[in-house]
């Protein structure tokens, strides 16, 4: 876990899983693949599981550490925690008793408040009513183009006290997006050797139909082979809108 985190929407990360297996488009650069490689032959313990060499990589499978699960609780001070950073806490691999152990944990440590993402958001449907979900937890899904528009009607089925989108990398347009019970959005370009070039119209065409629904926008970064390399400004300003943290 780390006490700090460089993504901008998030103060910290915590990753009871790791690892994972690419399911689309969104995946096909995926930083957390890359690192995890990176990690394993630093020789670093929750990076030597390898994945399916089709889908995932060496580090990169998914791995599960009971060990991570009491992290949280040694933080005193509040933080908005990014839960599964290095993984998706919904991939089929993970036991719906060890999503249960994770939700416990945030269940009881209602100081943080807790954001999670998931590609995998038909499991996410179908695991919910099973949940205890409270209230210091935000429930998000990725969406990288308008073929993954049917994560966002799944979500909708969560009852998380915020859900969000992560539009990130936006690598297509998504022109009209249905924002009905979805309390944040976050779009963002790629970065990375061989990311994808985001054109400036579909992130204006979020921002405006967040503006339109009164959803908060937040505009993480146009991308570039470093995340940094080409800004945070979309129209010659900052867009760092959030929900409220439950109090």
């Amino acid at each position: 876990m780390a006490d700090k985190s460089s993504i901008e929407w998030t103060e910290a990360t915590w990753n009871p899983v790791t690892g994972c297996d690419r399911v689309s488009s969104g995946c096909d650069n995926c930083y957390a693949l890359t690192l995890s490689k990176r990690l394993k032959a630093m020789g670093a313990e929750k990076y030597q599981n390898d994945g399916d060499p089709r889908t995932s990589g060496p580090g990169f499978g998914v791995t599960t550490h009971q060990g991570a699960l009491d992290q949280p609780r040694r933080w005193r001070a509040p933080r908005v925690v990014f839960v599964n950073s290095m993984s998706d806490l919904f991939h089929a691999k993970v036991p719906i008793a060890f999503v249960k152990d994770v939700f416990d944990v945030m269940r009881e440590t209602p100081q943080h408040t807790y954001q999670i993402l998931t590609k995998r958001s038909l499991r996410l449907s179908r695991m919910a009513e099973k949940l205890d979900w409270p209230t210091n937890v935000w429930m998000g899904v990725s969406v990288e183009d308008a073929s993954a528009l049917e994560r966002v009607d799944h979500l909708r089925t969560v009852p998380a006290a915020v859900r969000f989108l992560s539009c990130e990398p936006l690598i297509g347009p998504l022109d009209g997006i249905d924002l009905h019970d979805i309390g944040w959005v976050i779009a963002g370009g790629e970065s990375g050797a061989n990311y994808r070039v985001m054109d400036i119209n579909w992130a204006r065409g979020i921002r405006d139909d967040c503006r339109d629904a009164g959803v908060p926008f937040f505009f993480k970064q146009w991308g570039g082979r470093t995340p940094k390399q080409l800004g945070r400004e979309l129209d010659g300003r900052l867009w760092d809108e959030m929900p409220r943290r439950a109090v």
